[in-house]
């Protein structure tokens, strides 16, 4: 029987000397000759054309996309109508494409574009959807508009710029005014709009609480876990057994001072801490990682659940957890002066912050304290005597980590880390889910702490497996793109700043930490370190090692939140299969795992982009409607950006909003776009980013 995979197909259609063939050419090429055999072939042929991998041309021959300039990729659409195509090929640059050729495509869809122009200057690319291989929104959250005969949602997602419409039998009960879940039955064809039937009513978009849940439905975050899955939650224990310790043969460190530092709401506790001074003068550090993949086994409910899931989700009035709360604020939460398994990373500092011995392995833990960020706070910087007191066995602890971590941090910022110094914020809401408050956080020395102590463990243990070879999960950050960092050079050019270290087109991140430091305290600060954000790629998870960027390092990964991470899960297995194996893991079982991880980083990749866009989606809606009741008040703010249509300005809460062209009645202004700012025609002043300015809500 001849057996011939995807991989031997796709390789041989990538070669150069390779022409679009037949189904019975690529039969007769391959010595294809049993019948069982040329179903199995064209079943596969089908397979790769129906996932958009290979075409079939209308002269039924078979080929590939990019030999025939098609770039298969992920579409961002814009609420303008215009979308980008980001391609899965890393290394091909995002293709523009126009309103009118984007077929029946949508938001987030995955396509192939066929690549129409390049501008000369720029290289910017321009195309056209040739196929839709795979629709990603099958269901649409807005307000229902009842028109009698017929309806329509409008989308609550911007980037879906055409109402769905609902035919009288599609109402499913909704009435004017409630927001609902649409169902897609019809996508969009040329000009007639897609088609769609009421699945679920939110509520009407006024009642407490439908925000949320609308954010929530948009994009289909789970919420309440399968029976299954919290079947095999019950089963786990809620106590360590003294006898399962000794099996197991963790090493015992319940005698060391270990801690917790968390926020005062935390209740998933991933991450414990120790600090000790050796006597040749280095700082051992010990990072203590919950062995949440010891109770989470592989292919298990809970493990394809917390898959699916990626991360757990921060939405400002609840989190939808990647676990369920038996494991997530039971077992697996390193809770106060109780037994625990972990994962540890032990390092041994020298005088030069460089890890001079360090060591990976499976322990038990028994934390001394539950400390809050608070807390330590007024130990190391206010030096409250109530809390020094109550801690006093551990102050001395805190004063060594407050040691080492202002060491690793000066370390980091040598080697040339970008550190960017924006101000977050935390809505607070009462039970109802009304805001009551917009508060700053904290960026003290407690949160530095646990900060620089989890990146010297990340850092750790990606270079120390990144050697021993093994599949593995990687958190990278590439190069900025040339053009978009081009553009930044010369925007910040015009406030007078030049960024030093340029290797052709190529900046090191030092000399962009560098400019950070040079605008400190400017009025420019804000904008400068904003539009540097914007020049920069996002972060992800890879299979392959290429480096982060921002951090300056040749090797990180995420190994200390395996609770609220799957990535962290994922290589936390790993870690202790290769433990308990002594150093080395079958053939078969280095293929398997290295078949899956390019997989399982892009799905967490992804995951964690919805995570982010509803963590936001929900914030700039509480925000907005803490600022209701202060329509007409006056504010003073900062302009934060500069657009054709208008700025935004964020206030010293950090609520930002819009002024438009058409609000701004002093002067008539033109927009523009190299300085990025708008200059008044009349007066010649100019309204540019990081100016202060004040005005009403």
């Amino acid at each position: 029987m001849k057996v011939i995979t995807e991989e031997d197909l796709l390789a041989f259609m990538r070669e150069n000397a390779y022409k679009p063939m037949t189904y019975q050419e690529l039969e007769e090429h391959f010595g294809i000759t049993d019948a069982a055999d040329f179903k199995e072939f064209l079943k596969m042929l089908n397979r790769l054309e129906q996932n958009g991998q290979i075409i079939l041309t209308r002269t039924h021959r078979y080929g590939v996309p990019e030999r025939m300039d098609l770039v298969r990729g992920r579409l961002q659409a814009h609420p303008k109508g215009f979308a980008f195509l980001i391609p899965e090929d890393r290394d091909h640059p995002d293709v523009y494409i126009h309103a009118n050729d984007l077929k029946s495509a949508m938001n987030g869809d995955t396509v192939l574009v066929r690549v129409s122009s390049k501008s000369a200057a720029g290289g910017k690319l321009e195309g056209e959807v040739v196929r839709i291989v795979h629709r990603a929104i099958t269901q649409v959250v807005g307000v229902f508009q009842n028109n009698e005969s017929f309806g329509f949602v409008i989308p609550d997602d911007k980037r879906i710029n055409k109402d769905l419409f609902i035919p009288r039998e599609g109402f499913g009960g909704a009435v004017d005014g409630e927001k609902v879940v649409a169902e897609i039955v019809e996508y969009p064809e040329g000009r007639s709009a897609a088609v769609g039937r009421v699945i679920e009513i939110l509520g009407h978009k006024d009642d407490p609480g439908v925000d949320i849940l609308s954010i929530i439905r948009k994009h289909q975050l789970p919420e309440a876990f399968p029976d299954d899955v919290m079947a095999e939650a019950q089963e786990v224990p809620d106590v360590i057994d003294e006898a399962e310790i000794i099996r197991q043969g963790r090493r015992d460190l319940r005698d060391k001072v270990i801690v917790t530092i968390d926020g005062e709401d935390a209740k998933d506790l991933d991450d414990a801490v120790n600090v000790e001074r050796l006597p040749n003068g280095n700082i051992k550090l010990g990072v203590h990682i919950a062995d949440v993949g010891y109770y989470v086994r592989e292919n298990s409910k809970l493990d394809q659940e917390a898959y699916n899931r990626g991360c757990s989700v921060y939405l400002v009035d609840r989190v939808i957890p990647m676990l369920p709360h038996r494991l997530s604020n039971g077992i697996c939460s390193l809770n106060p002066q109780v037994d625990r398994f972990t994962l540890s990373c032990e390092m041994e500092f020298n005088e030069m912050m460089k890890v001079v011995k360090h060591d990976i392995f499976t322990s038990v833990i028994r934390t001394k304290e539950r400390m809050t960020y608070t807390n330590v706070r007024k130990i190391l910087e206010e030096e409250d005597p109530e809390v020094t007191e109550r801690y006093a066995d551990l102050v001395d602890t805190f004063k060594l980590m407050k040691e080492l971590a202002l060491k690793l941090r000066a370390n980091r910022m040598r080697r040339g880390a970008v550190d960017f110094d924006f101000v977050e914020s935390k809505v607070i809401v009462d039970e109802n889910g009304k805001p009551v408050d917009i508060v700053k956080r904290e960026r003290s020395i407690a949160e530095q702490i646990i900060e620089e102590f989890m990146l010297a463990a990340n850092e750790t243990v990606a270079e120390h497996f990144y050697w021993l070879k093994v599949p593995f999960i990687y958190r990278i950050h590439e190069d900025p793109d040339q053009e978009k960092l081009m553009n930044f050079l010369a925007f910040v050019a015009n406030f007078g700043y030049t960024v030093k270290g340029g290797k052709g087109n190529k900046v090191h991140p030092r000399a962009l930490q560098t400019l950070l430091e040079d605008i400190q305290g400017t009025k420019e600060q804000t904008v400068i370190s904003t539009m540097m954000l914007r020049s920069m790629k996002q972060a992800k998870y890879d299979a392959e090692s290429t480096g982060h960027f921002g951090l300056a390092a040749e090797f990180y990964t995420h190994f200390t939140s395996p609770i609220r991470r799957y990535p962290d899960l994922v290589i936390h297995r790993v870690i202790r299969e290769v433990i308990e194996s002594g150093g080395t893991l079958s053939e078969a079982r280095m293929e398997y795992l290295a078949s899956r991880m390019q997989d399982i980083a892009q799905q967490s990749s992804e995951r964690e982009r919805v995570a982010v866009e509803a963590e936001r989606d929900t914030e700039q809606l509480k925000k907005a409607e803490f600022m209701l009741d202060k329509v007409g008040e006056e504010f003073t703010g900062i302009i934060s950006s500069v657009t054709s249509f208008g700025m935004f300005v964020e206030l010293e809460n950090t609520v930002e909003g819009l002024i438009r062209l058409s609000a701004m009645t002093d002067d008539y202004y033109h927009f523009h776009e190299q300085h990025m700012a708008l200059i008044g025609e009349r007066t010649g002043g100019a309204r540019g980013q990081g100016q202060k300015i004040a005005g009403g809500a």
